[in-house]
């Protein structure tokens, strides 16, 4: 469970800590754009490229993303897999019974890896060198725009905060409930796929009462303080927007008519 990443900020003075957490919202969302986009080997090795160089910058060790990319596995193998067992176009390399393994499907499937793993890269870069509480504030300055269509952009960016805050800590939980389970002589491994579900049941109760413990705990201290939502409140830490955001905002999309051009 420790290998979740999400939610989880490694404190640096690097140059992609620096930057405005919108921003780095701003890039993700054309890095996004820009990788579904890409659709040849090319660019994704460009893509790839770029992404390393981000890493680099961050100067956080790289074991923290193969961290990120590790409960994503399962997923990024699933559907590499049906893309390659079941996508009939292109021309036959090995049939097995009714499957048609074909060079279409092998690079589909090959685009389709890569996207996953630059885009779970490139997330995980955001939230190690981001705060939660700055990826909210970011969320609610970027849907500012949207407050006169009745939009609750502030209470949006506390449940992102939120969130983001507590599922580290809740993971935590999940480690320290197994963990007392094990000591009991609990073994989840052991059994088939439905003693395995009945053996996560022990883990679900406790971690649920102490989830409702904490947000009860949590609402208690904001009603304390006076909270009363986002009306007439100010911010302790105000986000700065500087050459560098804009700097980072036009180099990605130069990357972007970069491979737009190799495409071509």
């Amino acid at each position: 469970m420790n290998n979740l990443i999400l939610g989880r900020y490694i404190p640096g003075d690097s140059f992609i800590h620096r930057l405005d957490p919108r921003s780095k919202l701003l890039s993700m969302f054309i890095f996004i754009i820009i990788v579904f986009w890409a659709n040849n080997v090319i660019t994704n090795l460009l893509m790839f490229a770029f992404t390393m160089v981000l890493v680099l910058l961050s100067r956080i060790k790289i074991g923290f993303f193969l961290k990120g990319l590790k409960p994503m596995i399962g997923l990024i193998l699933f559907t590499t897999l049906f893309q390659v067992f079941f996508t009939q176009a292109g021309d036959v390399l090995v049939q097995l019974w009714i499957i048609k393994i074909t060079d279409y499907g092998l690079g589909q499937a090959a685009l389709i890896f890569m996207r996953f793993v630059l885009i779970i890269i490139f997330s995980t870069l955001l939230t190690l060198t981001t705060t939660p509480l700055s990826l909210a504030d970011a969320v609610e300055s970027l849907l500012k725009p949207l407050e006169p269509l009745k939009v609750p952009v502030h209470e949006i960016g506390l449940m992102l905060s939120l969130s983001l805050r507590f599922v580290p800590t809740l993971m935590d939980d999940t480690t320290r409930i197994m963990n007392a389970q094990k000591a009991r002589g609990v073994d989840f491994g052991e059994g088939n796929l439905i003693q395995k579900v009945k053996s996560i049941i022990p883990i679900l109760i406790p971690l649920f009462a102490s989830s409702f413990k904490r947000a009860d705990a949590l609402a208690t201290a904001m009603e304390a303080r006076g909270y009363q939502g986002g009306e007439g409140r100010s911010k302790y830490r105000l986000l700065k927007w500087t050459y560098k955001d804009s700097m980072a905002i036009i180099g990605i999309c130069c990357l972007g008519l970069i491979l737009f051009l190799l495409k071509k």
